[in-house]
């Protein structure tokens, strides 16, 4: 009787240890997947932007106060850089024929005054264009005296000037058309100077047009970083990048 119930005893504790075990193997699997889901982190940065379109009147008023600088604005100085230096040489042929006239001007007045004895004090464009033409105010006045325009005669004292050789005259007259093409070829320049602008204006809303065409799509990068441990396995990490164009 004691062997039976002995016997009984021991298979009930093998029984009992056996389901113990099983018990303690499924909690430990289970235990070992929520470890493994606790260790397993990911960071994700990201970063949009919106692209900021380009102003066209901007631009536009770039490129008339300086050639290029609407191209410049524009993302396009390659193209801009041409009126820039345009502009330039422009503005150096300017102030280089201005100079140049100024220069002609002082010499013919300087040669009228010691060779024709002109007094230089108080005298417009008009009489020295005039005395260019005429050897004396004698003869300018005697001519218009016979076409009658006496209002348009010379007072012989302040306006007094004889070449007293004709070619004293030309010398001077050569002298003075020197200094006038200077300045009349100024004009030119200047158009120029603002004909460059338009250009360079049309030019820049071009650029423009073509700058906010290219970046009508948004810009990004998406950053995703990742930990992942597990209890049988080294520690891994994982690195993804992303941008959008």
């Amino acid at each position: 009787m004691k062997k039976t119930l002995f016997l009984i005893l021991l298979i009930t504790s093998l029984v009992y240890s056996q389901e113990l075990s099983s018990q303690k193997v499924l909690k430990l699997e289970n235990d070992s997947k929520n470890l493994q889901k606790s260790l397993t982190k990911s960071t994700t940065l990201s970063y949009q932007t919106d692209f900021k379109k380009k102003n066209v009147g901007l631009a536009i008023v770039f490129s008339l106060v300086l050639p290029g600088m609407g191209e410049l604005y524009a993302d396009n100085y390659s193209s801009g850089k041409y009126f820039t230096i345009a502009d330039a040489a422009l503005w150096g042929t300017y102030f280089g024929m201005r100079a140049y006239g100024n220069q002609k001007r002082n010499d013919y007045k300087a040669f009228a005054a010691s060779n024709g004895d002109v007094n230089n004090n108080g005298k417009d464009d008009t009489f020295y264009a005039t005395i260019g033409d005429y050897i004396s105010v004698n003869d300018f006045n005697d001519e218009k005296s016979l076409e009658r325009r006496f209002d348009q005669m010379y007072n012989t004292e302040q306006y007094y000037w004889d070449w007293k050789t004709t070619e004293n005259r030309r010398t001077y007259r050569g002298m003075w058309t020197s200094s006038e093409s200077a300045f009349n070829n100024l004009r030119f320049v200047a158009g120029a100077l603002i004909l460059n602008r338009v250009v360079s204006a049309i030019n820049a809303v071009r650029s423009v047009v073509a700058y906010n065409k290219r970046g009508s799509e948004e810009l990004g990068w998406n950053v995703s970083v990742g930990v992942h441990q597990t209890p049988t396995l080294p520690t891994s990490l994982t690195f993804n990048f992303q941008t959008k164009f």
